[in-house]
C-alpha cells in the first residue's frame, strides 16, 4: 500500500503542475508570470490547460478520502491494495479522458473511482 500512496502523491504533483506546464508550453504564459503572484487572469489559456485545472481540482476533492482509507487500511491490515491501485489507475485515466473531452466516459470513470473508495471503506468495517 505504501507504494500506491507514494505514487498517488507523485500523481498529485504531476496533475497540479500540468495546467501551468500546458500554459507555458503553449505560450499563453511565460516564466515571469508563473514565478509571480498570478494576479491577472490569463486571456488566452488553452482549453487543455483549463481542463487539466478542473481535473486537478476534482482529484483534490477525492484525495482526502483516499488517503484516509489507505492509511486506515495500513493500520488495520486490511486488504485494499488492489482497490487502491485500481482507484489510482482510474484517476490517471480520468485526466487523459478529461483532456480528450470524452464526456460520458469521463463520468463512468469517475463513478468507478468512487466505487473503489466505497469498496475500500467497506473492507474496513
Amino acid at each position: 500500500m505504501l507504494e500506491i500512496i507514494l505514487f498517488t502523491s507523485l500523481w498529485l504533483l504531476i496533475q497540479v503542475t500540468l495546467p501551468s506546464t500546458i500554459a507555458l508550453m503553449s505560450g499563453a504564459v511565460n516564466l515571469s508570470y508563473l514565478a509571480g503572484p498570478r494576479d491577472k487572469a490569463i486571456d488566452n489559456m488553452p482549453i487543455s490547460a483549463e481542463r487539466a485545472k478542473r481535473a486537478a481540482a476534482n482529484l483534490l476533492e477525492s484525495l482526502p478520502v483516499f488517503f484516509t482509507l489507505a492509511l486506515l487500511s495500513v493500520m488495520m491490515n486490511a486488504q485494499t491494495v488492489e482497490l487502491a491501485a485500481i482507484w489510482l489507475g482510474l484517476r490517471i485515466a480520468y485526466l487523459f479522458i478529461y483532456l480528450s473531452g470524452i464526456t460520458h466516459l469521463r463520468t463512468i470513470v469517475w463513478i468507478a473511482s468512487a466505487v473503489c473508495l466505497i469498496l475500500m471503506a467497506l473492507e474496513l468495517v
